[in-house]
């Protein structure tokens, strides 16, 4: 008895080199595109809005200089960039803390209490899903954008390079 049983024939060499060839072309494009910037790193990757006013040259000055000392990890959360304004804005974590320097100096409602942090005095405004912070004594206005669930120690981490950087304003300016 025979069987009708189909021959079975070796795979042909282009078969065979296409199979090989297919994992590594695919690891090869999955790596060049990452290394390009394709995948994001993480939940914090995506650019943070931030507004870039146009800054007189001394405020600017100051302003880049207080950006360029911010470190790249604040207190364990990394920086991410900004959509604008990159020399004077800084953002940091998802959701982000976002710093922004210069611009225009906000109306300090008359019952707002100040806080002193680290050398740096500032007012707060409590909005929805974040907390404002203002700078009061420095020469070029500061605010710091902290998500609600945050607290103000965010700040106390940022003071250093603001105090080295941002000089205080005149003697009878500070509410602190």
């Amino acid at each position: 008895m025979t069987t009708d049983a189909p021959e079975r024939r070796a795979p042909s060499p282009a078969r065979v080199a296409t199979i090989a060839a297919l994992p590594v072309a695919l690891v090869a494009g999955v790596v060049a595109f990452w290394g390009l910037g394709g995948f994001p790193s993480g939940p914090s990757s995506a650019v943070v809005p931030a507004e870039a006013p146009q800054l007189d040259p001394s405020p600017a000055a100051m302003c880049r200089a207080l950006v360029s000392r911010l470190p790249e990890e604040l207190g364990g959360l990394h920086r991410r960039q900004v959509t604008a304004g990159g020399e004077q804005n800084a953002a940091f974590g998802d959701p982000a803390i976002l710093l922004s320097c210069g611009g225009a100096a906000p109306a300090i409602p008359p019952d707002a209490q100040f806080l002193g942090l680290s050398d740096v005095c500032w007012f707060t405004q409590e909005q929805s899903r974040q907390t404002v912070w203002h700078s009061v004594d420095r020469q070029v206005p500061l605010r710091v954008v902290v998500p609600k669930d945050a607290d103000g120690s965010w700040l106390v981490n940022l003071s250093p390079a603001i105090v080295a950087t941002i000089p205080t304003a005149p003697a009878g300016e500070s509410h602190c």
